[in-house]
C-alpha cells in the first residue's frame, strides 16, 4: 500500500478537534476538510478551475456510477480520473457499497459480493470486493475505500453483527486485492448504532491494517442526537495517528460536531444538491432563494461571505435566475454553497490553530439563534 502520511499538527485545548495534514500522491490536504462530491467525474455545475477558486483541496468520485458509465477501464485508458476530468489535486473514490445499499430490492447480498440491477437500464451486474478495488485502481484515485455493507436503520443487533463480520471479511479481501503503490486504502468501520459493535469493527480493521479509517453507516435515517453521540463514542476507537473520515454527513452543524469529536474528513452532496433546489447556506442559517421576500433584495446572499457570487450578484438576481430555470442559477448557487462549506472548514482550521475552536463553535451556533446540537465538549 501507499505510505500515506498523516501529520497531527495541533489539538484544540477545549475539545477533541485537531489540525492535521494528509499527504497524497497529488498533493497535501489540510484537515479538517470537506470534500465536494463529483459523482460522475464532475462536481455538478462547476469546472475544476472554479472548484480551486472556491477552495477545494480534494474531491470525491463515485465508483458505482463510473463503473456503469462510462466504465472504469475506459477512464483508465484515458489517463485515470485526474487526466479524464482535468483535475490535478487529490481524489477519493468511494467503494460503491452505499450506492448498492441504496438500491434496496434491486440488489442481493452474498458472501462473494452483491448482485444488482443498474438504475440506468436495469442490466444485471455483480460487484465484489475485488472488483470494487479493481475499479478504483483503474480510476486512479489517491484514496480508495474498502467495499462494505451498510446496514439499514433501524436494524436488529443480530443483523448488524452479521453485517459487521461480512464487512470485515470483505475488507481483508480488499486489502489482498489492492496492488497500487501510489494509492492509499481506507477501511470502513460499521456496527450500526451500537458503540460496542463499532469498537469491534474498528479493532478488527486495525488488525488487518489500513492507511486510514472511515465511519460508515451514518445519516441513514437516525435522529441527529444519536448520530452525534456516535461521533463521540467512536472517535477513540481509531488511534490518533490515523486520518479519521465520516462518510456522507453534510449539514454544517454535523460537520462542526464531527470536528468537535476529533474527525478530519467529510463529504456530502448536500451543498450541491441544495444549491440546485434553491437552498443557500449562510453564516446565519439556510435561506430559500425562491422566497418572495427576495424579489427586490439587492443585498448579497450572505453579507459576511466574500465568494465570487456574493461579491457580484444580488439575492433578487439569483431568485430571478432560479424562477426562470436558467442554468446559471445552478452554477452560481453551487459556487456559493461550496464556498460556504470550504470556507467554514478553513475557519475551523484557523480556530484550532489559534486554540479557540470551542469559542468558534459556540459563536457558530449563536449566529443561528442556538439552533443545532451542542453536545459535550469531549
Amino acid at each position: 500500500m501507499f505510505d500515506l502520511k498523516f501529520e497531527l499538527i495541533k489539538k484544540d485545548p477545549g475539545s477533541s478537534a485537531r489540525l492535521g495534514s494528509l499527504t497524497t500522491t497529488h498533493g497535501k490536504i489540510e484537515t479538517p476538510i470537506f470534500m465536494p462530491v463529483g459523482t460522475q467525474a464532475t462536481v455538478k455545475a462547476m469546472t475544476p478551475e472554479e472548484l480551486v477558486q472556491a477552495g477545494s483541496q480534494i474531491i470525491l468520485a463515485n465508483t458505482y456510477h463510473l463503473y456503469l458509465r462510462p466504465g472504469h477501464e475506459l477512464v483508465g485508458r484515458l489517463g485515470g480520473l485526474h487526466g479524464f476530468m482535468h483535475w490535478d489535486r487529490p481524489i477519493l473514490t468511494d467503494s460503491g457499497g452505499f450506492q448498492v445499499f441504496s438500491l434496496g430490492e434491486l440488489r442481493k447480498i452474498s458472501e462473494e459480493g452483491v448482485k444488482f440491477r443498474s438504475h440506468i437500464d436495469g442490466s444485471r451486474h455483480f460487484l465484489s470486493p475485488e472488483l470494487s478495488i479493481a475499479i478504483q485502481q483503474s480510476l486512479g484515485a489517491d484514496i480508495a475505500m474498502c467495499f462494505d455493507e451498510c446496514p439499514p436503520y433501524p436494524a436488529e443487533v443480530s443483523y448488524v453483527q452479521k453485517s459487521l463480520e461480512l464487512t470485515t471479511r470483505w475488507a481483508r479481501r480488499c486489502k489482498e486485492a489492492h496492488t497500487r503503490t501510489d494509492q492509499a486504502l481506507f477501511g470502513i468501520v460499521q456496527g450500526g448504532m451500537h458503540p460496542e459493535l463499532r469498537r469491534e469493527s474498528a479493532e478488527r480493521l486495525i488488525e488487518i491494517g489500513f492507511d486510514g479509517y472511515a465511519l460508515g453507516g451514518l445519516s441513514v435515517g437516525e435522529e441527529k442526537g444519536l448520530m452525534h453521540e456516535m461521533f463521540h463514542a467512536c472517535a477513540p476507537y481509531v488511534p490518533e495517528h490515523f486520518p479519521r473520515y465520516i462518510m456522507g454527513i453534510g449539514a454544517p452543524e454535523d460537520l462542526i460536531e464531527a470536528v468537535n469529536a476529533g474527525y478530519d474528513m467529510f463529504d456530502c452532496v448536500m451543498p450541491t444538491r441544495n444549491a440546485r433546489n434553491g437552498a443557500l447556506f449562510t453564516s446565519f442559517g439556510r435561506i430559500n432563494i425562491k422566497a418572495a421576500c427576495f424579489e427586490e433584495d439587492t443585498g448579497p446572499v450572505d453579507p459576511e461571505c466574500d465568494c465570487y457570487v456574493c461579491r457580484n450578484y444580488s439575492r433578487a438576481y439569483l431568485r430571478h435566475l432560479y424562477r426562470s430555470q436558467e442554468i446559471l442559477a445552478s452554477r452560481l448557487n453551487t459556487w456559493h454553497n461550496l464556498h460556504y462549506y470550504l470556507n467554514l472548514m478553513r475557519q475551523v482550521r484557523d480556530s484550532i490553530a489559534a486554540g479557540t475552536f470551542s469559542a468558534f463553535r459556540k459563536e457558530f451556533y449563536a449566529q443561528r439563534g442556538g439552533a443545532g446540537s451542542v453536545v459535550s465538549e469531549r
